[in-house]
């Protein structure tokens, strides 16, 4: 099979299990977000992406993971700390329930998200401002591409910057660093929401 071809079946395969998913969390009813390289694609930058990200309550995780089970999905508890996993035709859904920093799917981030369509499927998603922390707070030397995953929604989406330093506070020095860059690179980033964090972060 030819690489387009190859890449054609795995896009079919992760917008199925992605409905599928979607469905079954949804008619159990718990609420969640759809997080990650999806989500970042549908305010910011497109961009492939291979698995599906779920944040979720704590408390529902492991009930979300047996709704999933129960529909078909193998699953595994994969990390009691922060993340579980399931599967099914070869597309992995992370059942994210602590994003690194102490971020948690809360009541402020469910107000403020948004829905956008992926293919004909309507999701729920973090808002672009809570998407920026998230994606300022994660990324690594492995994982550069949530830095420019957070440059690309800074660069296109419309922003309420009140509520993104509200939000920035649980990392403040990755989101002032990451705001910086941003205007160094033509990122319309205004000066005085860099000024506004630099003192939070560094006010005697």
């Amino acid at each position: 099979m030819r690489v387009q071809e190859r890449e054609s079946a795995a896009d079919a395969a992760l917008a199925t299990v992605l409905r599928q998913a979607v469905e079954t969390v949804e008619r159990a009813g718990f609420p969640f977000l759809v997080l990650g390289g999806l989500a970042a694609s549908l305010v910011g930058r497109p961009r492939w992406t291979h698995d599906i990200d779920f944040l979720v309550r704590p408390d529902d995780a492991r009930q979300v993971l047996e709704a999933l089970r129960a529909a078909g999905f193998t699953t595994e508890e994969t990390d009691p700390v922060w993340i579980f996993k399931a599967f099914k035709d070869q597309v992995m859904v992370d059942i994210i329930f602590m994003v690194m920093g102490g971020i948690y799917l809360d009541d402020e981030m469910r107000a403020h998200s948004i829905e956008r369509t992926y293919d004909g499927l309507r999701l729920r998603i973090p808002s672009p401002e809570d998407q920026i922390v998230i994606k300022g707070i994660v990324h690594r030397e492995e994982t550069s591409r949530h830095w420019f995953d957070a440059l690309a929604i800074l660069g296109r989406a419309e922003l309420d910057w009140e509520y993104l330093l509200r939000r920035a506070r649980v990392g403040a020095r990755r989101v002032l660093a990451l705001l910086i860059y941003a205007q160094s690179t033509d990122i319309l980033v205004p000066s005085w929401v860099i000024r506004r964090l630099y003192e939070e972060v560094y006010a005697e």
